[in-house]
């Protein structure tokens, strides 16, 4: 739907203004316009990244509009956002200046024409259409060396319609994927940058470093095939003379072709390397001549055919019964002849006859058997050849070339026939090698998107040239099959070199006016192939290393002053070496078809993805495209890459896949706002409306961590070793938020919990924690993880167990908010239901990289809380660090209980729950309130005494010291009267001296004898007495068990319901955990965490 913009002047009263049509302009000056506005290349250039910044909004935004102050009345209202939201008519002023010219390399007479001294830079305009950009580059890389030395032989082996099987797979798959490119170009301005920038911004970082590199590998490859092509054209059909390896016998000949090539190939391709690094403006200039040649070899292929038909070329093939002869080393096809009223041996029977031309030496039997018959090669159009080209004849290794329906007599013995100069396969072939062989004959379809930056339109020329480009070609190759087939004799279309016409370049014998315009055409058509090959991929691995996601590839995002990748064009020169050190054409050519067939797969992917989403910005202009469509080419590509070869496919997807693993977890971070970002959002998203708020099931609960930080007054982690505990507990599995609260508001302490924030996952990361973080800004910390408990987590994906360090200085600390703030936080994960964890001495715990070795885990039962206490040494135990643990589980016996039955039912229970461990059951019998317990629970409520008096206002405590004093000018009973009432002091000498009569006193005595004792004793609580009797006793017993394992797994008893008496419970569970070094105290969340069913 079209938009309509108008465009309404606003005059500022001190500005004049002039109108030019019907538009009103500010006449204002413009002398520091064009620095502004102009697009530098220092301004979009980024470290570590080779294309523009994507962290604006808006298109080369630049440190420099900062500086910009707005100065008028009529937008005073916005002026304070100036700095960050600038004018629409900014804006505007920067789309219209924007260009997306190359920003790699520059030229050599563009930087030597640059001139010292500031200077405004005037950005040049693209100029290239549709047709000068991208559909004759498009037409340069598709057609080349496959259609001049292989097309013909496809066809004589494969058969018309296999043939033709194979070109409209093929070309089925690129044209699909043109279209799926075609919706991505045209998806907002492609910078320079290609495929590359494509696949990565759509697909992340991850597959476009993966495929970027495999795209990569694939181009360098091509370019080995190119220089194998041109050396094949030269030594065979060019200069055969000027070979080094010559083979003396015919057996000998494919292994001397062999080193032929690699020798030609290697100095070859020192000599492309050269000329690209010395002079790439000359590789430029020279691409229309290349193009030339392929477009006058085609025309000249098309001319021969028409004129077969009426005047078919002379090119005769011997044939010795129906099998084809080599014509090298004969020019008659003759067995004998007269010579001087004498009949002799040819040169062919000498050939066959031992090197003797005399009529009575022994000769091969089949030779003996047959006769020669001299066939056309090329009958034409009107011969009706094109029924024997109809269907396949595959064959294995040295299968002799054989004309059908030709009489022939077999003969015995045919061992000798690898020795004869007979037309033979030189490789095995069948279907899917055809396949592999013929894919990079369609490829190049991303020339014309590799040239984004040179073009006026981009985003129409590139789906227009490219889909015409493929069109055009897929016609060539189609109609190339068919006469191919239908002028060309089946025999010399088999023969893979033109041995049987003299070695003649089979496509060749049927151009006109002669031959060797095919020749020398295909010859440079290679020859600039290979040095386009050359020049793009060094470029591409550049683009890929200055975006700095895999990171030893650092090194080759640098090259000469000029930008030239001199680095990576040494990189891509060894590894085309190791395809020219194959020297096969036949066997490089399936290679870099995986490579770009794994290209075209992940485009057609990124299309597919993007379009399923429905991504606000994805608004492709071309228009002409489905996520059908993009899934078919998706899975024809895949298809081709087993059908080529199974192998070569696992080969290229592994390598991919080790790419993706290595750049996930060693590359720099990206955000490119690519598709699989948004699949996973959308995963995500449909997952947790899928799940379930309510709770798991048993079988399936795990502990989702919630685990409460506290930071240092540097904002650095008090206690990171919380985190390898949480590691160690979860293995990577299951929900992991790691939670900060900071005091005050996000106002004032926004950068400061961004900074703790960062603190934190950095300490994530060194604990390899895999969660995510969340820092909350609150007036006071108990609101702060009141709220974290309450709200962390989304829907179903909420946290069901709360992990916290216990707070070890809560007696030294002035502050009860300490301890306060500990309590309510048990208490709120009581009545939220989750299960609470308590780390103490957690800084002695051991780190991720510590393997603890033989020792204990033991597991304190004393009340059933759902089976936690069982659950986590399992989880321990899976982990590095605790493997080595045994699992030790004690549980407590009153008077009345049988602990022997109690211990086989415990063991049975363990053996239903499928775990290992000990047991042992401890017995504790009543026995009398000792007098170390009356004293430790005096000490406790003179403590808290003392610090509720210490809480007393300044006022408050000047009048009660008033108030004694007057007590002690009245008499010294009344003092004596008043403190018994009020509040008991106590000294820690008086603590010492009362704990060692105490603990010297008999254990026997009666408890009323020993109120007798201390009288100060009698106004104690009792309930406090209770509780720290089972304390002191039930520490006893397992500092007695447990003091030396590695780690105690004990129940937490719950806060008192009377919030008076917090502080007596700290007291509590200090003298709990008291001599224990490392101990876990477990709140289960009041339900069943493990079961015995399956």
């Amino acid at each position: 739907m079209p938009t309509n913009f108008t465009v309404v002047p606003v005059r500022d009263g001190r500005r004049k203004t002039r109108k030019v049509g019907s538009v009103e302009e500010e006449e204002e000056e413009e002398e520091d316009v064009d620095d502004n506005n102009v697009l530098r290349e220092a301004d979009e250039y980024a470290p570590g990244d080779g294309l523009r910044k994507e962290s604006s909004p808006f298109i080369n935004n630049t440190d420099n509009d900062k500086a910009i102050s707005y100065d008028g009345k009529n937008m005073a209202l916005f002026e304070e956002e100036m700095d960050s939201n600038p004018m629409v008519s900014s804006l505007l002023n920067k789309l219209a200046n924007y260009t997306n010219l190359t920003q790699g390399a520059q030229e050599h007479e563009e930087a030597d024409e640059e001139e010292a001294g500031p200077k405004k830079k005037a950005v040049k305009s693209p100029q290239m259409g549709t047709f000068m950009g991208v559909y004759l580059p498009c037409l340069q890389n598709i057609l080349g060396v496959i259609l001049f030395l292989r097309l013909t032989w496809i066809v004589g082996t494969a058969g018309i319609v296999e043939s033709l099987a194979i070109v409209v797979m093929c070309c089925s798959c690129t044209m699909l994927t043109a279209i799926s490119m075609s919706a991505i170009a045209t998806n907002g301005v492609v910078p320079a940058g290609g495929s590359y920038y494509m696949i990565s911004r759509s697909l992340g970082p991850e597959f476009g470093g993966a495929v970027g590199l495999c795209f990569y590998l694939g181009t360098t490859f091509a370019g080995s095939m190119y220089i194998l092509g041109t050396i094949e054209i030269l030594l065979t059909y060019i200069v055969p003379q000027a070979a080094i390896f010559v083979a003396e016998k015919k057996e000998d000949e494919p292994a001397a072709l062999l080193n032929n090539m690699r020798v030609y190939g290697t100095c070859c391709l020192t000599l492309m390397s050269l000329v690209v690094f010395v002079g790439v403006k000359y590789v430029n200039k020279l691409a229309l001549v290349f193009l030339a040649c392929v477009v006058l070899s085609i025309l000249a292929i098309y001319a021969g055919v028409i004129k077969t038909a009426f005047d078919p070329p002379d090119f005769p093939v011997c044939l010795l019964g129906n099998r084809t002869l080599q014509n090298l080393n004969f020019d008659k096809c003759l067995k004998t002849e007269e010579v001087g009223n004498q009949t002799v041996g040819t040169a062919l029977w000498a050939l066959f006859c031992g090197g003797s031309r005399a009529l009575n030496a022994s000769c091969n039997e089949y030779f003996v058997l047959n006769n020669v018959t001299v066939i056309q090669g090329i009958p034409g159009l009107t011969s009706g050849v094109i029924s024997d080209n109809m269907w396949s004849d595959y064959g294995p290794l040295g299968m002799l070339v054989e004309k059908p329906r030709q009489p022939a007599v077999l003969a015995a013995d045919t061992s000798q026939d690898v020795y004869l100069p007979y037309v033979v396969n030189d490789i095995a072939s069948f279907f899917t090698l055809l396949v592999g062989i013929y894919f990079p004959s369609v490829t190049g379809i991303m020339a014309g998107s590799n040239r984004s930056g040179d073009l006026r339109d981009a985003q129409k020329s590139i789906p227009i040239g490219t889909i015409l480009a493929i069109a055009t070609t897929t016609f060539i190759y189609l109609t190339s099959v068919v006469l191919f087939g239908a002028c060309i004799d089946t025999v010399l279309l088999r023969d893979k070199f033109g041995d049987s016409v003299k070695r003649n370049l089979v496509i060749g014998t049927l151009s006109w006016p002669s031959p060797w315009v095919i020749v020398i055409g295909s010859f440079f058509s290679c020859c600039g192939a290979g040095l386009q090959s050359l020049t793009g991929a060094p470029r591409l691995l550049q683009a890929i290393a200055r975006d700095g996601i895999v990171p030893f590839l650092a090194v080759f995002g640098h090259g000469k002053a000029n930008g030239e990748p001199t680095w990576a064009l040494l990189l891509s020169g060894g590894i085309c070496e190791i395809g020219i050190l194959i020297a096969s054409l036949d066997a490089v050519a399936p290679i870099l078809s995986m490579f770009f067939l794994m290209c075209y797969l992940f485009v057609n992917l990124a299309c597919a993805v993007q379009t399923l989403l429905r991504t606000p910005n994805w608004r492709p202009r071309f228009k002409y495209y489905h996520w059908a469509l993009s899934f078919l080419g998706m899975s024809l590509c895949l298809s081709l890459m087993f059908i080529s070869s199974w192998y070569y496919a696992i080969v290229a997807m592994v390598i991919a896949g080790l790419i993706y693993k290595y750049i996930e977890y060693r590359g720099a971070e990206k955000e490119w706002g690519d598709g699989i970002r948004g699949l996973s959002l959308n995963a995500a998203r449909y997952a947790l409306i899928r799940l379930e708020e309510a709770p798991p099931h048993t079988k399936n609960w795990r502990p989702q961590m919630l685990v409460l930080l506290n930071v240092d007054t540097d904002l650095a982690v008090k206690h990171p070793r919380l985190l390898s505990l949480t590691t160690q507990l979860k293995a990577g599995k299951g929900l992991t938020i790691v939670g900060n609260v900071l005091e005050g508001t996000y106002l004032t302490k926004d950068s400061e919990a961004k900074t703790a924030e960062q603190n934190i996952k950095s300490s994530m990361a060194a604990e390899r924690t895999k969660g995510f973080c969340h820092v909350v800004v609150s007036s006071n910390l108990r609101d702060g993880f009141s709220h974290l408990i309450q709200s962390a987590g989304l829907g179903g994906m909420k946290h069901n167990t709360v992990l916290m360090a216990w707070p070890g200085t809560w007696k030294q600390s002035n502050d009860p908010a300490s301890w306060k703030n500990f309590i309510e936080t048990v208490r709120e994960t009581t009545a939220t239901h989750h299960a609470l964890l308590v780390a103490k001495n957690v800084d002695s715990f051991p780190g991720n990289l510590e393997r603890l070795g033989e020792g204990t885990i033991d597991v304190w039962w004393v009340v059933h809380d759902g089976g936690m206490l069982m659950l986590l040494p399992f989880l321990l135990r899976q982990h590095k660090v605790w493997r080595k643990c045994k699992m030790r589980i004690f549980t407590v016996a009153q008077m009345d209980d049988n602990s022997i039955q109690m211990k086989k039912d415990l063991q049975m229970f363990l053996y239903h729950l499928r775990l290992d461990a000990e047991v042992e059951v401890v017995e504790m019998h009543d026995s009398d309130i000792s007098a170390f317990t009356y004293e430790k629970t005096l000490v406790m409520e003179q403590r808290s005494q003392m610090l509720k008096q210490m809480q007393l206002s300044r006022n408050e405590r000047e009048r009660e010291a008033q108030l004694i004093h007057d007590r002690n000018t009245a008499s010294h009973a009344a003092l004596s009267d008043a403190a018994a009432g009020v509040h008991m002091t106590w000294t820690k000498e008086k603590l010492f001296t009362e704990r060692h009569r105490g603990r010297e006193a008999n254990a026997n005595v009666a408890v009323r004898d020993l109120f007798n004792m201390k009288p100060e004793w009698e106004n104690l609580n009792q309930s406090n007495v209770r509780r720290m009797h089972t304390a002191v006793k039930l520490n006893e017993v397992v500092v007695n068990k447990s003091q030396g394992a590695h780690l105690v797994l004990l129940n937490m008893p719950g806060p008192p319901r009377n919030r008076g008496g917090d502080e007596n419970y700290m007291e509590f569970l200090e003298v709990l955990l008291e001599g224990l070094n490392r101990v876990l105290l477990v709140r289960g969340g009041g339900r069943e965490v493990i079961t015995i069913y399956s």
